[in-house]
């Protein structure tokens, strides 16, 4: 999978991308991470890609053509077939990012991600370019890369190969809209509290019970709206209506 990265600051996401899980996916070929600085492409002589919006206000606006060209230069190289590839623009305004969009946009070859600053991004290019609009929660950030590094995270766990092994990332919190169950570590004993003696029993189907059990009562009481969208039968909604009760 391959991330294109429009940024007035590319060390940013550069730095922040390429360590841990998903920097090692990186070294092994299994996902490219390609920040481009989108003050390389204007045709302003001093590198200025901002200006001063129409009708007035505070702040600099992004102006639409370095933003475009550094779009076409990355668009131009990639090989998408017939169909455009997904241009994602960090914004507020956006449709909220979840655990089931990154599963539908790992499903992509290339997604390009379009980080603004300043008051915004000149409303035409947006227009011209943008497929998805999206926000990673309900508050503002000085710019789209934090942004974009989230989003980049989530759905490159979902790449094949990116997590050592691969149910982990079937069993991540959100999963089927649920949160995950609590987990345990050696030793047996600390500060007086004992792992649960069910995980020390090696019944894996009593195992797999205890800990779907403890993914309904943990929603339950913790985000309960979740359980809405979660596929449950009428003994887990009972059990997650007893949790929300304690």
């Amino acid at each position: 999978m391959h991330f294109h990265i429009l940024t007035l600051f590319p060390e940013m996401v550069c730095d922040g991308l390429h360590t841990s899980v998903i920097g090692r996916a990186a070294d092994q070929g299994l996902l490219s991470i390609h920040a481009v600085n989108i003050r390389d492409y204007t045709e302003n002589k001093h590198g200025k890609v901002d200006d001063y919006p129409y009708g007035g206000g505070a702040g600099m606006l992004m102006q639409a053509q370095p933003v475009y060209d550094a779009y076409k230069a990355v668009a131009d190289k990639i090989d998408s077939g017939t169909s455009k590839v997904r241009v994602i623009y960090l914004s507020p305004q956006g449709k909220l990012f979840t655990q089931q969009m990154a599963s539908e946009l790992a499903k992509e070859e290339n997604l390009i991600f379009l980080c603004g600053h300043y008051e915004g991004i000149d409303e035409r290019v947006l227009e011209e370019i943008v497929t998805d609009e999206v926000s990673i929660g309900n508050y503002v950030l000085t710019g789209g890369e934090l942004a974009a590094m989230v989003m980049i995270d989530a759905i490159s766990r979902l790449v094949p190969g990116v997590l050592g092994n691969q149910d982990s990332g079937v069993a991540e919190s959100l999963e089927g809209s649920l949160l995950e169950y609590p987990q345990y570590s050696r030793p047996e004993y600390w500060h007086g509290k004992q792992v649960p003696a069910v995980l020390m029993s090696g019944h894996h189907a009593n195992i797999a019970r205890w800990r779907r059990e403890q993914s309904i009562v943990r929603t339950a009481k913790k985000r309960p709206e979740l359980l809405e969208k979660a596929q449950l039968s009428e003994e887990e909604r009972a059990l997650a209506q007893r949790a929300r009760m304690e």
